[in-house]
């Protein structure tokens, strides 16, 4: 099999993951007792865990591998800073479009650096796949649930759009394979980009949503979520 292709599977598997926590939120908003308080926030704090392991094992070790101190922290800074006014002008906006933008815009360079890591030859290229899917999976559960909670679309139309959304993932990953395989620094700098991004959306919306209250119970979602993107990389990209 032609590796694009994998690239291809492996990127769309990623962004079906999108899809499919929405239909999970849109089973938790039509039947309340699909899932427990308890539960919703596990899931939550689940997908902080891996986005926190991604930034951690791949997209940042990554990242500064091939960039200087200053230039590293001059892409990660702006990133953080592009984050944070995209924030800010969605509350001015009063978007309920939040957890959807902040998704797509860690999602996408995610699926450039896979395709490059997979043209460069580099291990990286599964573990970022696998911890891709286990961020959007809780993402697309969120942004369901905000999307819906607005009432300005149907339910039906927001499934749509975020299958929609799944097809950015190949067409992303086919340009980092293709386009980008040979700019290492300009995806490293993409890397560190979308790392302050998911920081910020880690510690702006997922953590503070995630905190049970009388309960410790979420926030052993982080741990299992951070748990799992550390084995999947210790197995894929040994020592």
């Amino acid at each position: 099999m032609p590796e694009y292709v994998y690239i291809i599977f492996l990127s769309l598997l990623a962004g079906s993951a999108m899809p499919f926590g929405a239909l999970l939120a849109r089973l938790d908003l039509m039947h309340p007792a699909f899932l427990k308080q308890k539960s919703r926030l596990f899931i939550v704090a689940f997908g902080g865990g891996a986005l926190v392991s991604a930034v951690a094992l791949v997209l940042v070790s990554d990242g500064v591998s091939k960039l200087s101190p200053l230039t590293a922290a001059l892409c990660f800074g702006a990133g953080g800073i592009f984050f944070y006014l995209l924030d800010r002008l969605l509350s001015r906006l009063k978007s309920s479009a939040g957890q959807l933008v902040a998704m797509l815009s860690d999602f996408i360079p995610e699926a450039i650096a896979l395709g490059a890591a997979f043209a460069v030859g580099e291990s990286t290229g599964l573990i970022l796949a696998l911890l891709m899917v286990l961020q959007n999976l809780p993402e697309g559960f969120n942004a369901y649930e905000e999307l819906a909670s607005s009432g300005k679309l149907a339910p039906n139309t927001i499934l749509v759009a975020f299958a929609g959304l799944a097809i950015a993932g190949p067409v992303s990953a086919l340009t980092g394979y293709f386009v980008l395989a040979e700019a290492h620094q300009f995806v490293s700098g993409l890397m560190l980009f979308a790392s302050a991004g998911i920081l910020y959306l880690v510690f702006q919306d997922v953590a503070p949503e995630s905190k049970g209250k009388d309960s410790g119970f979420p926030a052993l979602g982080a741990v299992a979520g951070f748990m799992l993107g550390m084995v999947g990389q210790m197995l894929i990209v040994p020592a």
